[in-house]
């Protein structure tokens, strides 16, 4: 879907720099900076300011993106004027003329509501206003209008007319894709809601047996493993955005193999082994320990004899590389196969399948998890987390509240 809107809008604007660039910059001809032909010339141009508005719009339609972009989609048309509205009001007024809002305002109910264009004259007093003509174009998404742009001239034009509707096409398309982007992330706060509904009963169950089973024999090491608790739920339950850093990831991985260790006793080894440079490298947030908690659920629980997890955090040029690799009983490839395709559920705890969908949801299907694994043999699991990713920043490191 991103896909077609992205090739849309591509479409779009060599039209909008055969039309009005082209016409401006051929009349007066300049210095075209060793970019070829007058046309080439056109198009770059259109193509950098279109891309110099894009950013704001990619945040939705708001009094502060509309503000952000109003300037570059006036140079897109070369008008005098131009504004942006949603249904309640004009978000922005960029040019001459702007004693017009309210008018513009009154004549935008019927092209908000049906959802088509319209050109009309502009009434003034004012004799040296420079705008008598307003074209408006709605800004839809899903078929929903959610604004308009209007371009102001000093005269009726049907080049103006086509213009700002291609305008508003790629106005449009930049919209939907911050929708889409909304919808995503929305999506990935409802699987973190889920996760923590998942972690909740299984993990505070578990924690609080072992720590009631010290409070008689051992009280120090019991307010001890309290605190641990305390800090992994603090972490678990924070509300302070979706992504965390690597060092945050891994400091509530400790806390929560304390808790384990105490139930388990010397039954669980484990092994870290941490390249300090990719510690500061943002990762989605819950992420590693859900993966730490399946290696120990199959390492451990049901089986008497011990086990061993080792943790690895490499640096690996643009990507740190994770791996977390248990000697337990391991699965069958089929299953879990079935298991990440959502074909099947997993037995309890939190599913592979889970991290997985949010690592493809991130940062594209290549960085989904790898696990190679089989009856016997024990899991590892391998994550390529890229050190710079568009959207991807730490929420900051937590400490004891």
């Amino acid at each position: 879907m991103s896909g077609f809107l992205a090739g849309l809008a591509v479409a779009v604007l060599p039209l909008l720099a055969a039309g009005f660039w082209l016409g401006r910059r051929t009349a007066r001809p300049q210095h075209l900076g060793g970019l070829g032909t007058p046309v080439e010339h056109a198009t770059f141009q259109t193509l950098h300011t279109a891309s110099l508005a894009t950013p704001p719009l990619r945040a939705g339609l708001t009094e502060e993106t509309a503000r952000k972009s109003a300037r570059k989609l006036r140079s897109l048309l070369g008008t005098d004027a131009l504004c942006l509205a949603d249904h309640k009001e004009v978000l922005v007024w960029d040019g001459v003329g702007a004693h017009h809002r309210a008018e513009i305002m009154e004549r935008l109910a019927g092209p908000l509501e049906t959802g088509r264009g319209e050109a009309f004259p502009l009434t003034c007093d004012t004799p040296d206003c420079a705008v008598r003509w307003a074209v408006v174009a709605p800004l839809t998404v899903d078929d929903r209008v959610h604004g308009a742009l209007v371009a102001c001239a000093p005269r009726e034009s049907a080049v103006l007319v086509r213009a700002a509707g291609e305008v508003a096409r790629w106005v449009s398309v930049q919209l939907e894709l911050a929708d889409l982007d909304q919808s995503r992330t929305r999506l990935i706060e409802a699987e973190i809601k889920a996760l923590r509904a998942q972690i909740s009963p299984h993990f505070i169950f578990n924690s609080l047996a072992v720590i009631a089973s010290f409070v008689r024999t051992d009280p120090e090491r019991a307010r001890e493993l309290l605190l641990e608790f305390a800090d992994f739920t603090r972490y678990s339950f924070r509300r302070h955005g979706d992504f965390t850093t690597l060092a945050d990831e891994l400091h509530a991985i400790d806390h929560y193999l304390a808790l384990v260790r105490a139930r388990f006793g010397d039954r669980l080894s484990v092994t870290l082994q941490v390249a300090p440079e990719v510690l500061p490298v943002a990762l989605p947030f819950l992420c590693l320990q859900p993966l730490v908690e399946n290696a120990v659920k199959h390492g451990l629980e049901g089986k008497s004899d011990k086990c061993h997890i080792q943790i690895t955090a490499q640096d690996a040029g643009a990507e740190a590389l994770v791996v977390i690799e248990d000697d337990g009983a391991g699965m069958d490839p089929g299953l879990l196969r079935r298991i990440l395709a959502r074909e099947v559920s997993p037995s309890g705890g939190i599913g592979l399948s889970n991290v997985d969908d949010r690592l493809r949801q991130v940062y594209g299907d290549d960085h989904g998890l790898v696990i190679e694994t089989a009856v016997g043999a024990g899991m590892k699991i391998t994550v390529r987390l890229p050190k710079y990713q568009p959207g991807v920043h730490s929420a900051g490191r937590l400490g004891r509240e």
